[in-house]
């Protein structure tokens, strides 16, 4: 066992070597080599999936042998491929050793399917998704489909019994703070309406404030439905009542009582979704960032869905909103200090005005929260004395007049 250790340990080394410049010496013998120890590996993975403590052993001893690579024992099934991507992106590799690979990888040795297809479309999906002709109004395609990606992989981590939390911090810290909160809202949002997977839904959040219906008509996040989750209307192609099921699947995640998607998602999206959250939710700081660069409506229909992320986002609307001062030659509140990354009196009763327009578990848990913060602040009932006060009228009128406006 301890030399199936060692060889399995090999893995990021030969990773790295195919990634390098010391491929410009190979020839097909080489490139046939290291195709072979990739196959060994996918040996491996297969032999011992269905053994919890070796699968185990050899996912410490993959983390051991090159720690930020953040590979995993999944690794180990998907070598072909990490192989043969790692050489066909590296230049320094000789022509005749790049064509030797790419007939090895369309009529590989055995019964294995070609792996060179597989590859190629999702390269070409990736290039198509870049075309300008997709970018209609600033919207990013590609971060839907990194967020299925992402998806994909911690279930697939999961499945094999590894620890995804820490391939998920790693692969965050890679990437710049925006991207990653973005990716982050994407992924809770598929998952809270059931699209986590790749057949589902239609449209997503382009990471700039705007949400997509799948057919290029890109609407800014508060333009969406008045419950909050403008995607509603997609998932009912059957012809039932999409608000009332909606309303219907937001109720039951609040009470917590599933986190999977009425679509029929993959077991245990609850178990990444809590993934996703606890990342999130583990720092202030970049807590703070995600609820400052969303629309205050994409964050509502996230609140709707998660309960832990609501408590949060109320807690965090509670600070700022501490932190505003009555002007009386202005009239209206203003900053306490104009340089913090913190919301205005307008951002803030946007925020709990998108709140109070969600579905009725987290409309009523704000409106007690406001209230509460009412009282503790001196249960005023004139306006300019008390932020939450004036919240709680500003919010409540803003609701009468849209109820005025549909009847």
């Amino acid at each position: 066992m301890a030399a199936v250790l060692r060889r399995a340990g090999a893995l990021p080394a030969l990773l790295s070597v195919c990634r390098s410049a010391l491929v410009r010496r190979w020839a097909p013998p080489e490139v046939d080599r290291a195709l072979q120890w990739a196959r060994y590996f996918q040996h491996l993975h297969g032999r011992f999936h269905a053994r919890p403590q070796l699968r185990q052993a050899l996912a410490r001893r993959l983390r051991r042998a090159e720690p930020r690579a953040a590979l995993g024992f999944g690794a180990l099934g998907r070598g072909p491929q990490l192989v043969a991507l790692a050489l066909l992106q590296n230049r320094a590799l000789p022509p005749a050793a790049y064509r030797h690979l790419l007939l090895r990888l369309l009529r590989p040795p055995g019964p294995a399917a070609p792996a060179l297809p597989l590859l190629a479309r999702r390269k070409a999906a990736a290039r198509l998704l870049l075309l300008p002709l997709l970018r209609r109004n600033g919207p990013e395609p590609p971060l839907r489909a990194e967020a299925l990606l992402l998806l994909a992989r911690l279930r697939e981590d999961r499945q094999d019994g590894e620890a995804p939390a820490e391939w998920l911090g790693s692969v965050m810290g890679q990437l710049p703070q925006p991207r990653a909160l973005a990716l982050v809202a994407t992924a809770l949002a598929l998952l809270g309406r059931g699209d986590g997977d790749a057949g589902h839904g239609d449209g997503d959040w382009d990471g700039n404030g705007a949400w997509g219906d799948g057919d290029g008509d890109w609407d800014r996040g508060r333009d969406m439905d008045r419950d909050g989750s403008g995607a509603e209307r997609d998932r009912d192609r059957d012809g039932n009542n999409a608000e009332r099921d909606g309303d219907q699947d937001r109720d039951r995640y609040w009470d917590g009582s599933s986190l999977e998607g009425s679509q029929g998602s993959a077991a245990g999206d609850g178990c990444i979704a809590g993934l996703l959250l606890s990342w999130l939710l583990g720092n202030l700081e970049r807590f703070s960032a995600f609820c400052l660069c969303l629309p205050g409506a994409l964050l509502a229909s996230l609140a709707g869905h998660y309960p832990q992320l609501s408590e949060a986002y109320l807690e965090l609307l509670s600070g700022w909103g501490s932190h505003l001062h009555y002007d009386p030659l202005q009239g209206r509140w203003v900053k306490s200090c104009v340089d913090k990354a913190e919301l205005s009196w307008e951002e803030l009763r946007e925020r709990f005005g998108c709140l109070c327009q969600g579905p009725a578990p987290l409309r009523e848990h704000t409106h007690a929260a406001l209230k509460l913060l009412k009282t503790r602040d001196g249960d005023f009932e004139v306006r300019g004395l008390s932020v939450w006060t004036d919240l709680l009228m500003e919010v409540g009128e803003c609701l009468r007049d849209e109820a005025g406006a549909d009847a």
